[in-house]
């Protein structure tokens, strides 16, 4: 075939179950040997509901469904085919995607508990029943308050780890579906396990335990359709019996503990006697708010194997896994019945070679088995996570070796969507940081670190890395389910938009943080062009700038707020975690940018009168700006690489030459070193190398020694830390309270990568990399460059290689879209779809 439609998705999944989406959207990619390739129609089936005819359309993404009301539990098969404009006409494609329980009412089950209330030890529930077999298809749909783990006859159910994830409980709470019509039988025994997780454990740094106020209870429907159309519910009820698990502890920071001894093995058989256990109780708690999972669930990414076993000084056995990942250590033991495996999980070493802890605070992020005595024994945590690179053995039968040790890595199963790499290895390295950080940070939420007594949503970390984050990976239902609780949690505040989300402790509202609320979307949109997530959080957006104007007075300036500046700034006065750049400054630069947001957003949804509305508030705003902190040439009073940053990336400033000129003149009297901090930062190399000082971005960005981005590679980071000099050149630490590891906001650096140095862009006018910009700045310090994202209309690829005095540019465009290439000297080539090589002559123009 000349054209295929291939990969087809129902809101960004394939062949998705449990969706309680009215309106689906489809999504395909073409694929074709010819070049040049535009898409002129499509035809969609949804089985026998609806056939949208021939539409003559150049569109291959987000189509929303339009036919008939969708029924609950039910599948439907989609098939589409496509045209181009050459006539060429593709095969049908085919896929599913079967509907979920759409309205809280269709939740046929009750929430049930136990007597005991919120106890350390993990209740299991446990029910049997009979079915005839064959079955047509059988499905379990369910949700809890905490984390649980379903078994069916012996085996797990589903791969997801952590569920129902993190979300603002008591008004968003998702459910899972699995498919487990394979699994039955004619006897059958389903037990649950239930921890406490995110919803009821301790949470928090300052010690918060059970924020939500619930108690442990789960909520699960099992459908069983028969091949005449009949079903069968088993339903979660008072029928159902519970017992205590294996599972003794288990905390979100502070790890698990497991006694295989406890572990009844019989409990899955259907004739198990369970008369000592307890019936479980109906729990008042309500429905309404529950509804199907949108994002992609955690899971099993990487299996890493440890690379060395380390005698500390002080006599410690140590496991290096030679990367700082999040997940757990899995192992295998033989032991007497009572024996113990306990671990305790650690990212560095101190400079003396010992294992080191007092960065985690209060987390005990420990691992503890107790044995069975039943032959080889194998075992991994099931409802917590760590953040580590080391693994002490604090104690272990027999002896350790690296084989009976193995890393799992989990973290929310988004698919990899960006590539880098370039001639200088320790950006390879650095590349490959940025990439650990995301995973380990993208654990059912955005957080900011997660090894410590905090792992939280916080908003301004989330807000700083999503450009990156969406072209390392399609996070495009990872945020839509995060922002859906940045919208409910901002209600309770009067618009505001806290630190964390979801909320779980009081934190300032604070510019740079709550202005995730409209720089989310927003970057969701122009990644995916997903004008339903921009529709969706359309409000809230209004919210959070309407907030800001409440706030004082005078409507074009952010009055009052604490703050976190430009956090952890090396500019910061002594005693200080904030940079030197004014609030008021930081706070006003984000207003006007955030108004600014809110006016093209509400110009794309079709409000023209808002649209107008808050492009005049802007205006306001930055010419209030511009008189209050910047001088009669247009530069910030404040002399900080902070202010100038902002007020070029932000178009803050009528001569942005000259604070251009003011910026480069700073960096340079600090000798070529940045004094940034998290608000600073991720725009500091942009605001140079789109105003003419190219050289001195690729400068700072390849400077190894400290401050810089390459300095944590040389002290042999294998992610992105907290702060510049978590680990100084001496060896010692930055502080014990506040230094992560596995921090990775300054990873936003990524963007200038991918935009800057390979040039991939997307246009604003025409989103989703429909319209691609390949604009690459060329550097001496460089001999080549390749780097890919994988779009929603396929694979972009751009590379370019220094030979003698020509520069080879190698550039892949997939089908339905077309491209602008920018060479150096700012002549331009445009093309459709194909791959293309092409030889510009360097000459003495080469950076």
């Amino acid at each position: 075939m000349l054209i295929e439609c291939k990969d087809l998705l129902c809101e960004y999944k394939k062949n998705p179950l449990g969706m309680d989406d009215l309106y689906p959207r489809f999504s395909w990619r073409i694929e074709s040997s010819l070049q040049n390739v535009k898409q002129s129609a499509y035809e969609i089936n949804v089985d026998g509901m609806w056939q949208s005819g021939i539409v003559k359309s150049g569109e291959n993404i987000h189509i929303q469904y339009g036919g008939k009301p969708l029924l609950p539990f039910t599948r439907y098969d989609y098939s589409i085919r496509i045209w181009d404009c050459d006539g060429n006409e593709s095969e049908w494609s085919r896929a599913f995607f079967e509907t979920g329980i759409q309205i809280p009412e269709n939740f046929n089950a009750d929430w049930i508990t136990t007597s005991e209330g919120n106890t350390q030890v993990c209740p299991v529930f446990r029910k049997t029943f009979k079915c005839e077999l064959p079955v047509k298809s059988a499905r379990i749909y369910a949700t809890a308050l905490g984390v649980y783990e379903i078994e069916l006859n012996g085996k797990r159910v589903g791969d997801y780890w952590l569920t129902p994830g993190f979300t603002s409980y008591n008004e968003n709470l998702q459910y899972q579906t699995y498919d487990v019509t394979d699994m039955l039988r004619r006897e059958n025994t389903i037990e649950v396990t239930l921890a406490k997780g995110w919803c009821r454990g301790r949470l928090g740094w300052r010690g918060g335990v059970n924020v939500f106020d619930a108690l442990p209870g789960i909520l699960l429907m099992l459908r069983i359709e028969m091949p005449d159309g009949k079903i069968q519910l088993v339903p979660s009820d008072t029928s159902w019996k519970y017992n205590e698990s294996a599972f003794l502890k288990s905390e979100i920071y502070d790890g698990e503990t497991y006694d295989a001894r406890k572990k009844i093995e019989e409990s899955m058989n259907f004739d198990f006697d369970d008369s000592t256990w307890q019936n479980a109780i109906s729990l008042d708690y309500p429905k309404k708010h529950i509804n199907s999972q949108i994002n992609e669930p955690v899971k099993i990414m990487h299996e890493i194997k440890p690379v060395s076993i380390v005698k500390t000084p002080k006599g410690e056995t140590v496991i290096d896994f030679g990367q700082n990942m999040v997940g757990w250590v899995a192992f295998k033991v033989c032991g007497k019945p009572g024996d113990r495996v306990c671990l305790s999980h650690a990212e560095i070493l101190d400079k003396d070679g010992n294992f080191y802890t007092d960065n985690l605070r209060t987390a005990e992020n420990k691992e503890e088995y107790i044995l069975s005595g039943k032959g080889e024994e194998f075992y991994h945590p099931h409802f917590t996570f760590q953040g580590f690179r080391y693994v002490r053995i604090d104690e272990y039968p027999g002896e350790i070796k690296l084989d009976n040790f193995f890393g799992k890595v989990i973290y929310s199963s988004l698919k990899s969507t960006g590539s880098f790499e370039c001639s200088n290895d320790d950006v390879n390295r650095l590349y490959q940081n940025i990439l650990w950080g995301q995973r380990g940070n993208y654990v059912d939420i955005p957080t900011d670190c997660p090894q410590r007594d905090e792992r939280l949503g916080w908003t301004g970390d989330a807000q700083v890395f999503i450009k990156t984050a969406a072209m390392n990976m399609n996070v495009a239902l990872f945020f839509t389910k995060w922002l859906k609780d940045l919208a409910i949690d901002q209600k309770k505040l009067g618009g505001a938009v806290a630190g964390i989300v979801p909320g779980i402790t009081k934190t300032r509202i604070s510019a740079g943080w709550g202005d995730a609320a409209t720089i989310c979307p927003f970057e969701i949109y122009h990644a995916y062009a997903d004008k339903r997530l921009l529709a969706r959080q359309y409000d809230s957006m209004k919210q959070w700038v309407e907030y800001i104007k409440a706030q004082g007075d005078n409507p074009y300036h952010w009055e009052g707020g604490y703050h976190y500046g430009d956090w952890l700034g090396l500019d910061s006065p002594p005693g200080s975690n904030k940079g030197s750049t004014d609030d008021n400054y930081i706070a006003d630069a984000y207003y006007a940018h955030s108004t600014s947001l809110v006016s093209r957003a509400a110009a794309l949804l079709g409000h023209q009168r808002e649209s107008a509305e808050y492009s005049h508030l802007n205006k306001g705003i930055v010419n209030r700006f511009k008189k209050t902190y910047l001088d009669k040439d247009g530069v910030p009073y404040q002399k900080t690489q902070t202010a100038c940053a902002l007020a070029l990336f932000f178009n803050l400033t009528d001569n942005k030459k000259a604070v251009a000129d003011a910026l480069a003149e700073m960096i340079i009297k600090t000798g070529n070193h940045l004094t940034t901090g998290f608000i600073g930062t991720p725009y500091l190399l942009h605001a140079l190398s789109d105003n003419g000082y190219e050289e001195l971005a690729y400068t700072l960005f390849l400077r190894t020694e400290y401050p810089s981005w390459l300095f944590s590679v040389k002290q042999g980071a294998t992610t992105i830390w907290e702060h510049w000099d978590g680990i100084r050149s001496d060896g010692t630490l930055w502080s014990e309270t506040m230094n992560s590891f596995n921090h990775y906001a300054y990873g936003a650096v990524a963007d200038w990568m991918y935009t800057k140095i390979a040039g991939i862009n997307y246009s604003t006018d025409e989103p989703g990399y429909k319209k691609i910009l390949i604009k690459p700045i060329l550097t001496k310090h460089l001999s080549y460059v390749f780097a890919s994202v994988d779009s929603m209309y396929g694979r972009i690829e751009s590379g370019w290689k220094s030979e003698g005095d020509s520069v080879v540019f190698n550039v892949m465009i997939p089908p339905n879209t077309s491209v602008t290439l920018v060479y150096p000297d700012g002549t331009i080539d445009e093309f459709g779809s194909g791959k293309y090589i092409f030889t510009w002559n360097a000459g003495n123009t080469l950076g």
